[in-house]
């Protein structure tokens, strides 16, 4: 029998990615158990699912935590081992031309809610940090902190479009709109963009005339319910390998890529 791998999940809504995770746990479908649930949100239904099988909670309230630092009189005070220029310089949330208060903000006031998750998720020693619906950038900061090993990463995130495409918060409302045929979701690792990082697996499903952005949410969820736990389960198994690629273009130019192998059972 596999060793279990501990599992960490922060999410900001009904859970129900963390759901089919801790399920799959519990029926020996994924070699591991969820050892804690955060959330950015105090009302997060998923916090009652964690709580009702008895795994531990925690709330960082980022709004609040944001909203303080609009209104200090003083000036709000980022974590000591805090960076500013060294985030700047990873983070591609922001082009180089956005306002510098702008994104001098956004990366203080995370860094700030950061530090309390990371506080708060110190005591648990996870392997895996899976994000089930957590609608928060990561910071350089933060990713640094899981990331020890940048050959091997440990957070993972599931998005409900086929990325590259439509990255953000409303994946399957940005894929309907447009008017595709085809829908899907991805599971990838985070990096320091938005929806950015390697992909480790997709699913995807037709869109056909008579479908609406209910229906193809619906198509899109029981897809992520079976895509999230495989992916987890890969890497409870070893078996995801991230490795940087050097494409040659037909006109002689070099192209370089972050992809994740899936190696076969046993390696």
């Amino acid at each position: 029998m596999s060793k279990k791998i501990r599992i960490g999940a922060l999410i900001s809504g009904s859970g129900t990615n963390l759901q089919a995770i801790i399920e799959s746990c519990e029926k020996g479908k994924i070699d591991g158990q969820m050892v804690f649930v955060g959330s950015d949100n105090p009302d997060a239904a998923g916090l009652e699912r964690a709580a009702k099988c008895g795994i531990p909670t925690f709330v960082v309230n980022y709004k609040s935590i944001i909203h303080q630092c609009k209104i200090a009189s003083e000036k709000f005070l980022p974590p000591e081992d805090f960076d500013l220029a060294e985030a700047v310089s990873k983070q591609s949330f922001f082009v180089a031309d956005t306002d510098a208060e702008k994104t001098h903000f956004f990366l203080v006031t995370r860094a700030m809610a950061e530090a309390e998750l990371l506080n708060e998720m110190k005591p648990y020693g996870f392997d895996l940090l899976v994000l089930a619906g957590f609608m928060r950038n990561l910071t350089p900061y933060f990713i640094d902190r899981i990331n020890l090993d940048r050959s091997h990463p440990r957070i993972m995130n599931i998005h409900p479009a086929l990325l590259p495409a439509f990255p953000g918060v409303d994946g399957y409302g940005d894929t309907f709109r447009y008017g595709c045929k085809v829908g899907g979701c991805s599971v990838h690792f985070i990096d320091y963009g938005e929806d950015t990082g390697p992909i480790i697996g997709q699913r995807a499903f037709q869109i056909q005339p008579d479908d609406t952005i209910d229906s193809i949410k619906k198509k899109g969820l029981r897809l992520e319910w079976e895509l999230y736990p495989e992916c987890v389960q890969l890497f409870a198994q070893g078996r995801l390998k991230t490795v940087k690629v050097t494409y040659t273009l037909g006109s002689g130019k070099q192209l370089e890529r972050t992809i994740v192998k899936i190696l076969p059972p046993g390696r």
